[in-house]
């Protein structure tokens, strides 16, 4: 694994030499190309003038910020050098805070840190472990490619992950959502076999199944067209509509029955069964 960026942590007076290294695996995404459908050569993009097609070069592309539509204001090279951030080179942390009140909107990018050297390891599994014990997460700021990022620290199996944190600015307010508005009180009896069946099919997190059943079907799909084998395609059921109540009683018993515990076996019932088995291997060893 090869790092991507090489600094400090520092919270007051401490400094832990870090390495981050990203966190998602990009060999896992499977990309199309797009090729001509008659000689299935790839296809070339060309920047074009939107209003007299006239293709553009690199050269002669500016960039211009649309304040109106059809208004442009123009942003030079200049103008964005007298905003850059130097990178300092280190993650600045402004505060630890209790993990449960950072909302999941804000999680974007995940990497993994990584003590930078023997020295630091010891101090960078002070602060992870401090972090897991404590319940709290570590927030703060780095400048990352000559802009500012808001980063969240938080502990991840035996070491400690970062995320890039969205402005809370970024996320849209849920009163905004058609018919939001409409939404009620649950009835009480509806409610009482809702949870009923949520605690029924309540697991651990791990438990879950995460495969994307998607992406697998994509990939078998490749495998096979270059195999030059036959595309077998299903058809999905169309679920049955019933009523709420219905639906909820059905679904409690069926999670009740997939978790059914299996009978226990007996040592007595076993031995009498082998018993037999042996019994019958000798007489057909006898005739």
């Amino acid at each position: 694994m090869r790092a991507i960026w090489k600094g400090h942590i520092r919270f007051s007076l401490v400094t832990i030499p870090i390495r981050i290294y990203t966190a998602i695996d990009s060999t896992e995404t499977i990309r199309f190309n797009q090729l001509s459908k008659e000689t299935k050569n790839p296809v070339k993009y060309e920047k074009k003038d939107k209003v007299t097609g006239d293709v553009l070069k690199a050269d002669d592309i500016i960039k211009g910020y649309q304040y109106e539509p059809g208004q442009y204001v123009i942003i030079g090279p200049e103008d964005l050098e007298k905003i850059k951030l130097k990178s300092t080179k280190v993650v600045e942390i402004e505060g630890f805070v209790n993990a449960d009140e950072v909302h999941p909107t804000l999680y974007d990018s995940p990497y993994f840190i990584g003590p930078d050297g023997d020295i630091a390891a010891k101090t960078y599994a002070l602060l992870m472990q401090t972090l897991k014990q404590s319940g709290k997460v570590g927030v703060g700021r780095v400048v990352l490619r000559e802009k500012e990022n808001m980063v969240l620290l938080t502990p991840y199996g035996n070491g400690i992950m970062l995320y890039k944190l969205r402005s809370p600015k970024e996320i849209r307010d849920m009163s905004d959502v058609p018919k939001i508005d409409e939404v009620k009180e649950a009835d009480n009896e509806q409610l009482k076999l809702a949870k009923t069946l949520v605690d029924s099919m309540s697991k651990p997190f791990d438990k879950i199944d995460m495969t994307d059943h998607y992406h697998e079907a994509l990939r078998d799909m490749i495998h096979a067209k270059i195999e030059g084998k036959e595309i077998v395609s299903y058809t999905e059921e169309e679920p049955e509509v019933v009523d709420i109540m219905t639906a909820l009683k059905e679904s409690i018993d069926q999670a009740k029955s997939q978790k059914k515990p299996m009978k226990k076996a007996t040592g007595k019932k076993e031995k009498k069964t082998a018993g037999k088995e042996q019994a019958k291997t000798r007489r057909q060893k006898a005739g």
